[in-house]
């Protein structure tokens, strides 16, 4: 691993601007800025460097915030995030019973399409957590039942039935059908209670937020959806503009689902010549990435030609880090290669290991360790001894994603077993 200390860092970068694109996340971007305040500061005591963050210097336009890094050289950073959570918040905002139809749609788009024994194949982490969803909304109303079962019988529904079978030909009291109605119409009351309350304790459990976060993409078979298709040209369009202003390096970072988003972000603006020669390095960094939930689906072929086409370009460096220990993500799989479009002058990713067992300390790890939805963040946190896979240097420091990696193998237990069947690729 590559030695840390700011001594040993040649300063490539003056001025670099960063584009960070979340995954699939509700939640205001300030927490982006507060999570790169907090770690950022616990990296740099712990690397014996210096990190101030500032508001950004330009008003209006997307959420960010400036950093000014002290590894070894002074170095100004412009940090924006691409937001698309207002996307993500209109497709949340189903009712218990859309939610329960998105669980049929999307068991079937990954099940009938044999998608899911396919990505189990690679690591079955990710897909237990797409399994989990599943299990637990099925959990959730199996219980809901059980309880109105309960309700119904107590207020007298089956002494009412039990009446009947023992006496026939008694004739029905006035006040058997309104019982029986009323009963009904209680026990649907409890279920429906037991189902609302679980809605409304999401944030605790995530079976709503994930199943509509694997929903998204089922929905159109690994497709983008128009509003998206609109989003990421927009984004498009404000990274295009860093790569004609005065910064030594344009640095992308996607986060799980964000990643395949950069993907195809990236290889529109490659396409269309709008990386300048010369210019800013242009910088991908992708972390903890679940490409192939997507790229496996049978309508995803814009994200496979887009891998393929990014794979293959030398306008940019593409790093793809992941760990074994993210539950989450599809740990060390080469999104191209498992996708099934790997071409054969594949140039990139460069995959590498966070390696959380041995960057963290055992008591952290400990910690950590079932924290999975937390684990999942750790790319963007400090580590106890962080080795070549640093975020702030990365983000901060003053040498370019390209240099920092130069020369560096790529992880030996990295999966580039193309398993996925559906390998079509068009571009629109």
């Amino acid at each position: 691993m590559r030695d840390n200390k700011s001594s040993d860092q040649t300063q490539d970068v003056r001025r670099r601007r960063v584009f960070y694109i979340p995954g699939y996340d509700p939640i205001h971007p300030r927490r982006y800025r507060e999570l790169y305040r907090k770690e950022g500061a616990a990296q740099a005591a712990i690397n014996g460097y210096a990190l101030a963050l500032s508001p950004k210097s330009t008003k209006g336009g997307p959420y960010g915030w400036h950093v000014r890094g002290e590894i070894g050289a002074p170095v100004e950073t412009d940090v924006e995030v691409l937001v698309w959570s207002d996307i993500v918040r209109d497709s949340m905002s189903n009712s218990i019973l859309a939610t329960y139809l998105q669980l049929i749609r999307t068991a079937w788009a990954y099940i009938g399409t044999g998608a899911l024994w396919r990505l189990m194949r690679l690591r079955k982490g990710p897909v237990i957590a797409a399994l989990y969803p599943v299990l637990f909304l099925i959990a959730q109303l199996l219980m809901a039942l059980l309880v109105g079962a309960a309700v119904t019988t107590g207020t007298g529904f089956l002494g009412g039935l039990a009446e009947r079978a023992l006496y026939p030909a008694r004739p029905f009291t006035p006040l058997f059908y309104p019982i029986l109605l009323m009963s009904l119409g209680l026990g649907g009351l409890a279920a429906w209670a037991v189902l609302d309350w679980f809605k409304r304790k999401d944030g605790k459990f995530f079976a709503y937020y994930l199943m509509h976060d694997y929903a998204y993409s089922a929905r159109s078979g690994g497709a983008n959806p128009p509003a998206l298709e609109t989003r990421m040209a927009q984004f498009g369009d404000r990274i295009a503009a860093a790569l004609t202003e005065d910064f030594d390096e344009v640095l992308v970072v996607g986060h799980s689902s964000g990643a395949h988003l950069a993907v195809s972000i990236l290889a529109d603006l490659i396409r269309a010549g709008r990386v300048p020669a010369p210019g800013p390095a242009l910088a991908f960094l992708s972390l903890g990435q679940v490409v192939p939930m997507v790229s496996f689906l049978p309508h995803a072929d814009r994200l496979r030609a887009d891998l393929h086409d990014l794979s293959l370009s030398d306008a940019l460096t593409w790093v793809d880090v992941t760990a074994p220990g993210d539950g989450c993500a599809f740990a060390l799989c080469d999104p191209v290669h498992v996708s099934g479009v790997a071409p054969a002058r594949k140039k990139w990713p460069l995959v590498v290991s966070a390696a959380f067992t041995q960057t963290l300390k055992p008591e952290t790890w400990k910690a950590l360790r079932w924290r999975f939805f937390r684990l999942h963040f750790q790319y963007l946190c400090a580590f106890d001894a962080p080795g070549d896979y640093d975020y702030f240097q990365i983000t901060a420091g003053p040498m370019t994603l390209a240099e920092r990696y130069k020369g560096r193998a790529p992880s030996k237990s990295r999966i580039e077993t193309p398993v996925n069947k559906f390998t079509s690729r068009s571009v629109s």
